[in-house]
């Protein structure tokens, strides 16, 4: 989208299930009491990642995600935020890593050619909590209930969405596509 358009990419964390504890747990756990299909849920998602080429692994636990909040906070201002971020989904949603653990988080983050120790020392020192503290607070009063979310210009579009689907959005919004007018 960056390539083709003209716009700024802003990542912003969100409170997603901050109360689940560092060990993770099982989607059964997350979703009990509701009537969610988990298998369907999997075969839908595995469906919309191959349609746009993305790998997808079925899932089975969810993992807290506040300390890779706050790594990518810190890897953002090392000029590594969208390679960290992109790091970070892979290796949750793809390789099933728990990316509440701080092993696991500087495995990431070296991979992405940042310094292990000063990711180490982000963590420890927890440097980064207040930077999270302030994208959480933003979500809460922009109304942001889920993730994915897209803003531009006020205009939100919600939830996972095919490439045609955010131009589109691109295009309602009045967004220039490099080289262009709008």
């Amino acid at each position: 989208m960056r390539d083709a358009y003209e716009i700024e990419i802003q990542w912003r964390a969100f409170p997603l299930r901050p109360r689940t504890p560092p060990e993770g747990i099982t989607l059964e756990k997350l979703f009990e009491g509701r009537m969610v299909d988990i298998p369907e849920l999997n075969a839908r998602l595995r469906r919309a990642a191959e349609a746009e080429g993305l790998p997808f692994t079925d899932r089975t636990m969810t993992f807290n995600s506040r300390l890779a909040q706050e790594l990518g906070k810190w890897a953002e201002s090392m000029g590594k935020g969208d390679d960290f971020h992109h790091a970070a989904f892979h290796a949750c949603l793809v390789d099933g890593v728990n990316i509440a653990l701080i092993p696991e988080l500087l495995k990431m983050a070296v991979s992405v050619g940042l310094p292990e120790q000063e990711a180490r020392e982000v963590l420890e020192s927890r440097a980064f909590s207040k930077a999270v503290d302030r994208d959480w607070e933003y979500a809460r009063s922009v109304g942001v209930t889920m993730v994915p979310t897209f803003m531009v210009k006020g205009n939100t579009l919600v939830g996972a969405q095919p490439y045609t689907a955010l131009e589109r959005f691109m295009v309602a919004n009045h967004i220039a596509k490099r080289g262009q007018e709008p």
